[in-house]
């Protein structure tokens, strides 16, 4: 599978599908191993404050979570379940009015039971971050393995 057709899935999987994520528009960017990105695109209706035109925080947390949980099914040696433990995000400055955001999270750890990410948001430039994010992740949740956690075993990345 070459990385467009990787894309695609990923888009599938963790976007398209996901009713929330779908009406924020999120994109992916990239996926690999221990790796995902994806991006936001500025739009009025996620905007918290009019006066200023600053993104909400929620948002970018959604997408925040989304991107590291991403990032751990690309470690999955098989589809399994999974949730969101703890997600820890440590807000630098206010997004830039009318500009995209970019986040880039790394699965750096996983044990049989729980996987570790951190992660960050910016617009283009990761030494100047937006966000910073911590997230760790239960593997093995009760119910149905969904389509975009089984996306690692599939894609065989």
């Amino acid at each position: 599978m070459d990385k467009a057709e990787r894309i695609a899935l990923f888009q599938k999987w963790f976007s398209d599908s996901i009713p929330h994520s779908k009406a924020l528009g999120l994109q992916v960017i990239d996926a690999g191993k221990g790796f995902a990105s994806m991006r936001l695109e500025w739009r009025e209706e996620l905007v918290g404050n009019p006066e200023t035109g600053v993104l909400a925080g929620g948002p970018l947390t959604a997408m925040l979570d989304g991107c590291c949980g991403m990032s751990v099914a690309t470690m999955l040696k098989a589809p399994e379940p999974f949730a969101t433990l703890d997600l820890r995000i440590d807000y630098v400055r206010p997004a830039e009015p009318g500009k995209a955001v970019i986040a880039e999270a790394e699965c750096y750890h996983i044990t049989r039971s729980v996987a570790f990410t951190r992660a960050f948001a910016h617009h283009g430039d990761a030494k100047n971050p937006i966000a910073a994010a911590a997230g760790t992740f239960m593997l093995g949740t009760k119910g149905k393995v969904t389509r975009g956690q089984s996306i690692g075993a599939e894609t065989k990345i």
